[in-house]
């Protein structure tokens, strides 16, 4: 089972913990570090718990059983043992540029000149984490979609300065252990997931400030609209199914598209004040007190989902 490579994963949380089971699951030795000892410890125990339910649903990746790949994942108390020697390094700590900043300096000290050194973040452009790295040139931006183990899209994001073998190697690595890479040209604000995901959140908070749906309106209207199309096809591709192609969507919806465009309002605020309506609503909707066990119920039909799309996947390819 063990392949006798090593991953370094440096932060424990819930992305840290789908990454180890990712790569565990098609071999790698992973070595999971964090400030907070007491964290790794509950970080792999609740990895053991995940990979058995997932074994339980049929949905464990890889052909190794959930013990076995819980046994290729290591905590390790110094990020020294988590770095040396390792193929890949992904830090997974918080969206704070000063903070990565500072997790990377300490882990170029103990890089290898070929080990490629990636974030999981979320919009921060790699040129601001890396520019004073020694080995800037094998850093990249891996950024998952939460949960990672659930939903495959990761966005690979290079530096003006890392280089093509980095981002191929990256793309490869990524394709191995199951994700799908969507691989840019260069940085960009945001990314591309996070700007597509701020334009709708932005509307949707617009529309329940200015009174015209509820918050329970705008869910339904993607959930039970939107979101049936986009479960199986991107936007574009959406597109060009309701019509004859995507210049006759052009031709078609093109000056509704601008003339509806031009009636959005202004980014709405986004603070706690200038938010207070979806707050609220929000709040009655989802309850602080079953926030965990909405996140268990979502987690459980991103399962079936990824089943599903699994089984099409399957028999699309007995059909061709």
């Amino acid at each position: 089972m063990s392949r006798n490579e090593k991953i370094g994963l440096v932060g424990s949380g819930f992305i840290g913990r789908s990454w180890a089971m990712l790569f565990a699951s098609v071999g790698y030795e992973v070595y999971l570090y964090d400030i907070k000892t007491e964290q790794v410890s509950s970080a792999l125990e609740d990895i053991l718990h995940q990979l058995r339910k997932l074994e339980k649903s049929g949905m464990l990746r890889g052909t190794a059983s959930a013990d076995e790949q819980h046994k290729l994942i290591k905590g390790v108390s110094s990020l020294k043992e988590c770095v040396e020697g390792a193929k890949h390094v992904q830090e997974s700590v918080f969206e704070d540029l000063e903070l990565k900043k500072k997790v990377f300096k300490d882990i170029d000290q103990f890089a290898g000149p070929n080990t490629i050194l990636s974030t999981s973040a979320s919009c921060i452009v790699p040129s601001k984490i890396s520019a004073d790295l020694v080995h800037r040139s094998n850093f990249i931006v891996a950024h998952p979609t939460n949960p990672p183990y659930y939903v495959p899209m990761v966005e690979v994001v290079p530096a003006p300065w890392t280089s093509k073998d980095v981002v191929t190697r990256t793309q490869a690595l990524m394709k191995e252990i199951g994700q799908s890479p969507v691989t840019f040209s260069r940085e960009h604000p945001g990314f591309g997931s996070n700007r597509i995901q701020y334009a709708i959140l932005n509307e949707c908070n617009n529309l329940v400030k200015g009174g015209i749906l509820s918050a329970d309106d705008v869910d339904t209207l993607v959930r039970d609209g939107l979101g049936f199309r986009y479960a199986f096809m991107g936007p574009l591709e959406t597109a060009v199914l309701n019509a004859n192609g995507m210049r006759d969507y052009i031709d078609r919806y093109g000056p509704t598209i601008m003339s509806v465009s031009s009636t959005f309002e202004d980014v709405p605020t986004w603070t706690p004040e200038g938010s207070a309506e979806v707050i609220k609503q929000m709040d009655e909707l989802i309850p602080s007190d079953k926030h965990t066990e909405r996140q268990d119920w979502r987690n459980a039909r991103l399962v079936m989902l990824a089943k599903l799309k699994k089984e099409m996947k399957e028999m699309e390819k007995m059909g061709e």
